[in-house]
Formats: C-alpha cells, structure tokens, sequence
C-alpha cells in the first residue's frame, strides 16, 4: 500500500515528556512518511495518548525534539474522546475548525463541505449536517469528528492521527473508514493509527511502532509481524480462549426477560447487528426496567457497564477510588479503610495504571478510566450485569482478563447482558441476540455464534424485505 516519497511529515528525536517524577514519553525517535500509514499500539498507559498530544502540540516535550520538515500545517487529530461541541450542529463544528469560515454567509460552505467529507469517508451515512450533535448517536458523532478530520478547511491535510477511531463503528463502517484511510495514503497523506483491533491494525497499516512503558521497543513493517508477535511485544501474552471455553458452566434457570428476549441465570447474552438497529436502545430498557426501583433495602438488580464514558461512565469531578467505590456504597457512615481495600483490590487485579487512587478519574487515559467502570460494575453484588460497547479503547490483553473475568462471574451465577460493536466479543457469549431494523432477527447459541452467522442474520431480513 505504500506510496511514500521519502519524505518525512513529522520526526521525533529523543523525545521525552515528564509529569514530575512521571516519564509519560522516555526517549522516543519515530519518524512518520508521507504516502506512510503507521499504525501506533501498546497497552493502556503505555504513551500513546502522549506521543499523538507532542505531535499535534498539546504538549511540548521536556527534552527531545519534535519536528515538521515540511512544516507543521495540515497536521489533524481524531480523538478517541469525542471533542465535539454537543450543542452545535455538524456544520457548525466544522465552522470552528475551519478559519476561513467567516462572515454572514459560511454556513452554506460548511453545510457543503462537511456533507462532502462525509459522502467521499462514509457513503449512504445519512447524517443531517443540520441536527445537533446531542441527537446524534455515538457512532454518529464518531463518523462526524473523522470526517471533520479529513475534510479540506481552507488546506490539506497532510497527516491524520486517529486515536481508536472505529471504537464505536460497526463492522461494515469501519471497513468504510479503513478503506479511506488507505486511499488518503496512496494519494500521498500520511496517518497515525492507534487501535486495540489487531486485524484493523494488519489490514491498514504499513509499520507497526509498539510502545511500553514511554518507550518504543519495537519498529518494523506490517508484514514482519504476526499476530501473536505483536501482543508478546507489547508485554501481555493473551489468554487462550479454549481455556475460556472449558471454564463455561451450564446456565440456569431464566432470570430476565423483555425485548424480546431472555437471559437464565448465569448466561452470557450477547447483543449484535448492524449498529443502529435497535439493540442500544433495547438494552437501555431493559438496564431501566431493573434499576427504576429506588426503595432502600431491596438490592441493586442491575449494574451498567457504559461505552460512552464521559456521557454515561465516569464521575469526572472523583476520584479514581470514589469512581470505583460509588457501586458498593450503602446509607450511612462508610468505612474509609474497606472502600480503599476494595479498590486497591480492583486495581491489581484489572490493572489500572496509577500510583495513587485518590488521583482525578481524568488523570487516567481513557482505556484506563473503562477499567474503573469494569472494577465499579463487578465490585457490586448485582446479579445482572448491562455492558453498554464497555472495550471502547481497551487493550487486547486487558480484553482477554476482562474476558476471563466474566466467564468467573457467570459461573457464580451473574448474568451479562452484552451489546458490542466487535464480532469476535459477542463470540464469547453463550447466546446471542442479532438484531435488525430495531427487531430481532436471529437468535444463535453454542457453535451457531459464528461471524459468518451473525453477518448473515444481520442482512437477513433486509434481503427479505
């Protein structure tokens, strides 16, 4: 895919980023071409956040360098953090970062040309330029903030960081976004693409750089790595799902029904399709419908596992260890020294990345800040378990622990109730719910779960109609 010319878009030298005794960023040389894909992975913590924040100039480093041969315009960042503006329209947003956009009449060319950069990213997207973001789904605001990304604004854009850009995207809008990914390179652009998805990795990318620790330990093209040698570099062998498999209990009796749908005791329930066709919703009822009784002393039914973490996840004014604890938390006095076992506890075992829990929930990345969600939802003793999309921006091996964890829970008896955009999560439930056009269209279980199955029973009802 390669089409480079030799020259370089950014080059890092040595470069280092410090919060006080913190080395976020120890010693990174990395260069990125132009017509070059390189594709940025490492675990949660691990720097990534920083080094893209050094380049797009958030941050200057505290030694090194960081440089632009053919200069520093052009450069554009898709944050895995949604950073648009939720009371503005699409065409507004764009308007903010577009600086020729002045004057009485710019709303016109912004309509335009955000429809434009929409129709050449996603086509058939059927987004209105005109709504408010606040009405638009996530997936939505994600497709908006790429093509904001990309679109012209009074340039070119000559190198586009996407941080865990298909976090919210289905199967079939990612595989859009990935294929104007390769275009854009081919046309000569240059990307940085950081993403927990290590088939959207081999499939896009031209270099592969791994961080650990602040440091870059690895560097070479795509095809010089395997799958299996990509997570060994990053520090975390993978657990093996046969081994999940053989820890799977027979589920009992049914514990929940609505929607159409039903979950026994100790079952893993997956919701899957296209995104958009009803399952978020359906789950959001159903997470309502046990959790609207506010009466002391009758237990919590239900937790909820959000994606979307700063609209429905994190408690932004807290604590890493308030944001955990606040699911455990009774009437009346609390015990100050069981809440911080209780966290501490949680941290070893999902391996939150922080030296000190009474930190802000904002000092921590984003893959980190769903840990706490995780740690806040199984500390609880509900015996249902709502998982919203939950491994947006989360590690492949923090996925594989977070797998194992609710394989544990279900076979004390938990129930999950699961909606994921990736079809190799939804594979690890028991029984899957595929939904289409806001109704279910298949229900599968044991060696029925394949992706084959659920991509068929996704279409189906289309073809039928």
């Amino acid at each position: 895919m390669t089409n480079t010319d030799g020259t370089a878009v950014v080059a890092l030298s040595d470069a280092a980023k410090h919060f006080g005794p913190v080395k976020a960023l120890d010693g990174v040389s990395l260069c990125v071409m132009s017509g070059e894909c390189l594709a940025l992975v490492g675990h949660n913590g691990a720097g990534k956040s920083t080094l893209v924040n050094l380049i797009n100039g958030t941050f200057g480093p505290t030694s090194g360098t960081v440089d632009f041969p053919g200069g520093a315009h052009g450069v554009r960042s898709v944050f895995q953090e949604l950073s648009l503006c939720p009371n503005l329209t699409v065409a507004e947003n764009l308007a903010m970062a577009h600086p020729g956009l002045k004057g009485a009449g710019w709303r016109k060319p912004a309509r335009a040309e955000i429809r434009s950069s929409l129709d050449t990213v996603f086509p058939d997207n059927g987004i209105d330029v005109d709504a408010e973001v606040d009405t638009l789904s996530i997936a939505e605001r994600q497709m908006v903030e790429i093509a904001i990304g990309f679109a012209p604004r009074g340039g070119t854009a000559r190198l586009v960081i996407l941080d865990e850009p298909t976090s919210s995207l289905d199967e079939g809008i990612a595989r859009q976004l990935l294929s104007h990914v390769r275009r854009f390179c081919e046309a000569g652009g240059a990307a940085i693409f950081i993403s927990h998805m290590m088939g959207e990795v081999f499939e896009v990318s031209d270099r592969i750089a791994v961080l650990k620790d602040g440091k870059v330990v690895a560097d070479r093209p795509t095809p010089e790595f395997t799958r299996q040698g990509l997570v060994d570099a990053m520090g975390h062998v993978a657990t093996e799902r046969a081994a999940d498999q053989a820890a799977r209990s027979a589920p009992g009796d049914v514990i929940l029904t609505g929607e159409g749908l039903q979950a026994r005791r100790g079952e893993v329930v997956g919701l899957s399709g296209l995104a958009g066709h009803g399952q978020a919703a359906a789950l959001a009822r159903l997470y309502l419908s046990l959790s609207s009784d506010w009466r002391g002393g009758k237990g919590t039914k239900a937790v909820f596992v959000a994606g979307d973490r700063p609209r429905d996840g994190v408690l932004p004014l807290w604590s890493i260890l308030r944001n955990i604890s606040v699911s455990v938390l009774g009437q009346g006095l609390v015990d100050r020294a069981k809440e911080r076992a209780l966290a501490e506890d949680w941290k070893a075992r999902i391996g939150i990345r922080t030296d000190d829990l009474t930190n802000p929930i904002l000092s921590l990345s984003g893959g980190n800040q769903q840990k706490v969600l995780f740690a806040r939802a199984l500390a609880s003793d509900a015996p249902v378990v709502v998982m919203d999309d939950p491994m947006r921006g989360v590690d492949v091996g923090t996925k594989q622990d977070v797998y194992a964890m609710i394989r544990a829970e279900a076979a004390k008896g938990r129930t999950f109730l699961w909606y994921s955009t990736e079809t190799e999560e939804v594979c690890q439930c028991d029984r899957v719910f595929v939904f289409r056009n806001g109704e279910i269209s298949a229900e599968l279980t044991g060696d029925e779960i394949t992706e084959e199955r659920i991509l068929e029973a996704s279409f189906e009802m289309q073809e039928a109609s």
